[in-house]
């Protein structure tokens, strides 16, 4: 309890990055209400992507031969609260049955052997949920619009980080987990440029027409960045995806991502601030 609590206050104070045995990992809290006590109850876990909205967490309990406590809660109530980086948002906790519940603990599995040696030793089949995110939209973060903006292009900075490291980790096969992290990422980067695209743009170039070549430039970068999306997800699409290529995808789009993400922070971010602030007076 000591150790998840350190977890938690390190995991708040520091935008969801921690150090110790999660250092570079992908991490979240999961706050259910007790089945017995009916109080908040929150527990770090990891994670793995599966979709736009939606994440698996297996209940390992590190290997013991009883379900972790958090698994009994949301049977009990499957309303859960997802913490993921700079953001909080509701969700419904989904226990996978059947074949999809074996092919979600097979692709674990394979990106992280320690999976199986867990079921062993735990004699049990090991749960694997899905939390669903109940709300649209994306999940509430920071209030100023402006730091919005960085912790959203700060989650996709991370997430590079980790499918490079797991690319470079990764043998002459590519992974199940791995090729869904890779689509996931391509997924969310789509809609979060076609979300400026369409709304923050217009709004900012309507106020502060004076900044329409620089966003006429973000929207040329968005396309050069949907081309090069475009590659990476042809290079999944393979049956046998060459991970030499893969990984030279990547690092190209990371590149260009992170370069258009510092632009767009210098340009949009004091801007976004100072309209909410004069909003605000």
């Amino acid at each position: 309890m000591d150790f998840n609590k350190q977890v938690i206050e390190e995991f708040r104070a520091n935008g969801g990055r921690v150090g110790g045995p999660f250092e570079g990992g992908r991490l979240l809290l999961l706050t259910t209400t007790g089945a017995r006590t009916g109080a908040p109850r929150t527990t770090p876990l990891g994670y793995l992507p599966d979709g736009l909205g939606r994440v698996l967490v297996i209940a390992s309990a590190g290997g013991s031969p009883k379900h972790p406590a958090w698994f009994h809660n949301i049977v009990a109530d499957p309303r859960v609260t997802v913490e993921s980086g700079a953001f909080r948002y509701e969700a419904e906790a989904v226990v996978l049955e059947g074949g999809e519940r074996d092919r979600a603990f097979a692709r674990a599995v394979e990106s992280d052997p320690g999976w199986a040696e867990y079921e062993t030793k735990s004699g049990r089949t090991l749960p694997v949920v899905a939390l669903v995110q109940t709300t649209e939209g994306p999940p509430p973060g920071p209030e100023r619009p402006g730091d919005m903006l960085v912790a959203v292009h700060d989650a996709f900075r991370d997430e590079l980080r980790r499918i490079r490291a797991e690319v470079a980790a990764s043998g002459p096969v590519l992974g199940a987990q791995l090729r869904v992290n890779c689509l996931v990422l391509c997924q969310g980067l789509g809609n979060h440029h076609a979300g400026e695209d369409l709304m923050l743009f217009p709004g900012v170039e309507a106020g502060r027409p004076e900044l329409g070549p620089a966003l006429a430039l973000m929207r040329e970068e968005h396309e050069a960045i949907k081309a090069v999306l475009d590659a990476l997800q042809a290079v999944l699409a393979a049956d046998a995806p060459d991970r030499a290529a893969l990984a030279a995808e990547v690092d190209r789009l990371t590149a260009d991502l992170e370069a258009h993400l510092d632009r767009e922070e210098d340009v949009l971010v004091p801007v976004l601030n100072a309209a909410a602030a004069g909003a605000g007076a």
